[in-house]
């Protein structure tokens, strides 16, 4: 499959980890201890792909290796229902794991969600469409990430300021009818703000105020 689609763009949600999955209580504390045994999964491919190098590291022999196989739901259920010694599923908060008495040994993989094409599109004539639905997929992401920062601040402390908030490209600058000050403009990671803003008001700076974005293109 990896061969014939193209990553275009992180949609930055449905963050999970392909996790492998353990009694908390069990003897088994390490991969390696698991390696030989039976585990199941509803991602057997890239279970297998795992363990197969696991195995080759510990030079198990054939019958010796690790035991891979599906279960299509409630994969957690499996090690107290006796079916395995160990298991590998998709894990987000980790609550449902908890509760079945299990934890994580190893992480397989972090996932989340992506838009992906074609890497060999079949219909040229639709490329500039992929590219605007893109375009505008990659604005909501972008909205959600970022806010609006603008703030006044003195001119002698504009580097400063600045360097805290120094935008996506540069920031957005605006004289004021006071001479000596500045209007500022800039955007700021949502993650950050607070962070931002605190330092921005030891500096000096005023009328700090933020904006949400709905949309946008950058």
């Amino acid at each position: 499959m990896e061969a014939h689609v193209t990553e275009v763009l992180k949609l930055g949600f449905g963050r999970c980890a392909l996790q492998v999955q353990v009694p908390e209580a069990g003897p088994i504390k390490t991969i390696d201890d698991l390696a030989g045994k039976r585990v199941v999964t509803s991602f057997e491919v890239l279970a297998g792909q795992y363990f197969k190098e696991v195995d080759q590291r510990l030079q198990l022999a054939e019958d010796a290796r690790t035991k891979i196989e599906y279960v299509g739901g409630s994969v957690e259920a499996a090690c107290s229902l006796g079916l395995a010694d160990g298991i590998v599923d998709l894990v987000e908060s980790g609550d449902t794991m908890r509760a079945a008495g299990l934890h994580a040994i190893a992480t397989v993989l972090q996932t989340e969600a992506v838009l992906i094409k074609s890497s060999a599109p079949k219909h040229p004539a639709l490329e500039p469409l992929i590219k605007l639905i893109t375009s505008r997929i990659a604005g909501v992401v972008a909205a959600g990430r970022y806010v609006v920062c603008e703030y006044n601040i003195e001119r002698a402390r504009l580097h400063a300021a600045t360097t805290l908030t120094p935008g996506r490209r540069a920031p957005t600058i605006s004289p004021l009818e006071d001479e000596a000050w500045v209007a500022v403009s800039s955007m700021v990671e949502k993650s950050k703000v607070a962070d931002v803003m605190d330092e921005l008001v030891k500096i000096g700076a005023e009328d700090i105020l933020i904006f949400n974005l709905d949309n946008c293109r950058v």
